[in-house]
């Protein structure tokens, strides 16, 4: 008998709460605040199904490992509002905006140490879990390193987001069918599989970043375009070079959003995204035929068909 996703998911949430139940008042409310607020629980969800399509068991097991996984994410996210100023988070104030940037600041680091009791009895796993998130540290500070650089291109934009978004992605797949005790060439699909999956869901929300507004996507929108990152950032580069336009001129936001978007550069992103999920998909044939395969190839093609 197969899983339950939204009760598996539903645990999850469970196991997220009792990790942050400090006796710190403001590290426990800022970091429930965060996950009140909700969120896609991609990664989870990934690392469920993963588990699930290869044979997994035993899923009090896993729930401890799919919390961590979120729980990564989630820091990453509360840092990245520090960074780049947003004062939105998935369709409420950020935790920098209430509590400020040094508590925002304690509360992602607080976030990123409450995976060290959620993983403490996994032994290896933990190398796995260790590793994406080295690169997703990695991965941002690259792109800080571009961004005052100026030296934004096609290859270090795929390099950044291979380590700040598709590393955990990968992880999250390959530690599901770990868990599972899968076969070695499904757990190396798999790894494949949630990478390329990760490219797409970021490129999406690079577009996103530029042709939604604030209320679709639940947070600041128009930051990495500002600040020369994300997917536009490579044609903005670019533009700005041939135009003379630079980001202290008046209202640059929009001289290049019009430019971008009059241009051949989010129909090629949004090629580019369908293409990975296309390869990411093939992966799964190594998978026996099942629920759980079927809803893993769902969320590949949602993480690019969405508004927010």
């Amino acid at each position: 008998m197969r899983i339950n996703t939204a009760q598996g998911l539903e645990a999850v949430e469970q196991a997220m709460f009792q990790a942050i139940n400090s006796d710190v008042s403001v590290l426990r409310d800022a970091s429930s605040h965060i996950l009140q607020a909700g969120g896609k629980r991609i990664r989870p969800r990934l690392l469920l199904l993963s588990w699930e399509a290869t044979g997994g068991g035993d899923l009090a097991r896993v729930i401890p490992v799919a919390a961590a996984v979120e729980l990564v994410h989630t820091a990453s996210v509360v840092h990245d509002d520090i960074n780049d100023h947003g004062v939105m988070r998935r369709g409420r104030p950020s935790v920098n905006s209430i509590w400020g940037r040094t508590f925002a600041l304690l509360t992602g680091d607080f976030l990123f140490t409450c995976v060290y009791s959620l993983m403490a009895p996994y032994e290896d796993l933990n190398i796995i879990l260790s590793d994406a998130t080295t690169a997703l540290v990695e991965g941002e500070t690259l792109q800080a390193t571009a961004v005052r650089n100026g030296d934004f291109s096609r290859k270090s934009y795929m390099k950044i987001i291979g380590r700040k978004t598709a590393a955990l992605f990968g992880a999250s797949a390959r530690l599901g069918a770990e868990m599972a005790e899968a076969r070695g060439e499904q757990v190396e699909a798999l790894a494949r599989f949630g990478f390329n999956v990760g490219l797409a869901f970021q490129i999406t929300d690079d577009i996103l970043d530029l042709t939604a507004d604030e209320d679709q996507l639940g947070k600041t929108a128009g930051l990495d375009l500002a600040q020369g990152k994300g997917v536009a950032a490579v044609e903005a580069n670019a533009t700005n070079n041939r135009s003379g336009l630079h980001a202290s001129d008046q209202d640059p936001l929009a001289e290049l959003r019009q430019r971008l978007l009059e241009g051949d550069t989010l129909e090629e992103a949004r090629s580019q995204a369908k293409s990975l999920v296309d390869m990411a998909i093939r992966e799964l044939d190594v998978l026996p035929s099942s629920t759980a395969r079927d809803e893993l190839a769902d969320l590949a093609l949602a993480t690019i068909d969405r508004q927010s």
